[in-house]
């Protein structure tokens, strides 16, 4: 079949590159010539595990295309997916322009049936805006004749894992009241669904509520942990042993219940603030998520606080190492990280930092510049004469490392874990101070 994406951002490439790999011809459509020039040169603007060999294979056999004239796509498409950004608008509603000057290109540009397909994350009804841009500038052609549909299809992609959730999805949300336009969508998803996962078939309106309600759902469970482990650092409890405790019970399941440091990334942030937002469009007042969201920015705080109370509020020159900087594995995305807000808030108060993460360090020096921070290429490099060592993403590499060499390389024995990777007998039997979250 016949796809174009338009966007070749992280969902939009996952996506182009996904369809190509099952045998589709795809046109990845952006306007930035520079990323459409280093897509044809096989430089990704993306880290994502797999992606860059994919990409490289299908351009190579054809099948995948770039380019940033929309034309190139639309002449043979018949679906046609919008995959671009939607952004927090100062409110925190999700800033729907990209969305809707790619409706309005299309309607400039089609000239035969197509299916648009929004991929965007994109608050409920916008389904219904795409659809009459797209008709009002058929109506400045004259074209009034040519049909279309448009159909909500969320995406579920965890970073770090999205050709895999892309190639074997949970399952498919197909938002249309067309059943025409939903057996094509099937068609166009079969492939994917081989391993028996559903597709579901809904109205646009609960498609495109289902991708927010999910994500709302999943940040929620990690802010609940996160307020719970303040609870159990005062009463002794220890936040570990509760979630072998609850996930073990069918109904709750382990995913998405580790205290932490809180939410990061694309999703989760603009999505728990684009619902708060659309609830307070129709008068309703999201409180659960509201203090989702004031949890999650206050762990970041309590991390701060923690480190500040270990040296009397004084971290002037103290040098910490700094694990990870990256909101998650698997990634180089640097959207609301964990690591941004502790380095900018202890800077500020004279710290200063030698920092290591496997893949976003080129990201993290667009963020934090060089001032009082040393980006290492070697994890244990980070700790030669550090005053402590910070945990904050939990790389594979960072959790089984050498005790005494990390010991013998710090000035002083401390650790803020950031992600209760380490056990608290172990690193205190081995001399270390180590600080966690939720436990004793």
């Amino acid at each position: 079949m016949k796809v174009t994406v338009i966007g070749s951002g992280y969902v939009g490439l996952v996506t182009g590159a996904c369809f190509s790999e099952m045998g589709n011809d795809v046109w990845c459509i952006d306007i930035d010539e520079k990323k459409i020039e280093n897509l044809k040169k096989g430089i990704l603007p993306i880290y994502e595990p797999g992606l860059e060999d994919i990409v490289k294979r299908n351009y190579a056999d054809g099948r995948l295309k770039f380019s940033t004239k929309i034309k190139d796509g639309l002449e043979n498409s018949l679906f046609v997916f919008i995959a671009v950004g939607t952004p927090p608008d100062e409110d925190g509603s999700a800033d729907l322009q990209h969305v809707q000057n790619v409706a309005r290109d299309i309607g400039k540009n089609m000239e035969k049936y197509v299916v648009v397909v929004n991929k965007s994350t994109v608050p409920v009804g916008t389904g219904d805006k795409v659809f009459a841009v797209i008709r009002e500038e058929l109506e400045k052609r004259g074209r009034t004749e040519l049909e279309y549909d448009v159909v909500s299809n969320p995406e579920f992609l965890k970073e770090g894992a999205a050709i895999e959730d892309f190639m074997r999805p949970d399952r498919i949300i197909i938002g249309t009241n067309n059943v025409r336009t939903a057996e094509l969508m099937k068609e166009l998803y079969a492939p994917f669904v081989r391993n028996g996962h559903p597709t579901y078939v809904m109205d646009i309106h609960s498609a495109e509520l289902t991708k927010y309600a999910a994500n709302a759902m999943l940040a929620t469970r990690i802010s609940f942990m996160n307020e719970l482990a303040r609870l159990c650092e005062v009463t002794g409890a220890d936040i570990e042993q509760i979630r072998e405790g609850i996930g073990s019970d069918s109904r709750i399941g382990m995913p998405f219940l580790s205290a932490g440091l809180g939410y990061g990334g694309s999703c989760f942030p603009k999505d728990v603030k684009a619902l708060i937002q659309t609830s307070k469009e129709f008068g309703l007042e999201a409180k659960i998520l509201m203090s989702v969201e004031d949890i999650n920015k206050n762990q970041r705080s309590r991390y701060v606080d923690k480190v500040l109370k270990h040296y009397n509020n004084d971290v002037k020159d103290k040098v910490f190492a700094v694990w990870g900087l990256a909101f998650k594995p698997q990634t180089d995305d640097m959207r609301e990280a964990p690591s941004i807000d502790i380095i900018n808030k202890l800077r500020e108060k004279g710290a200063k930092f030698r920092a290591h993460d496997p893949v976003a360090m080129d990201v993290a020096k667009g963020i934090f510049g060089n001032k009082g921070i040393d980006y290492i290429d070697n994890y244990y490099d980070t700790l030669k004469g550090a005053d402590a060592l910070f945990l904050i993403t939990e790389w594979n590499q960072f959790r089984r490392p050498d005790y005494e060499k990390m010991k013998s390389l710090l000035k002083t024995p401390v650790v803020f874990d950031g992600r209760n990777q380490y056990d608290i007998k172990k690193m205190t039997e081995l001399g270390f101070i180590y600080y966690c979250i939720g436990r004793s």
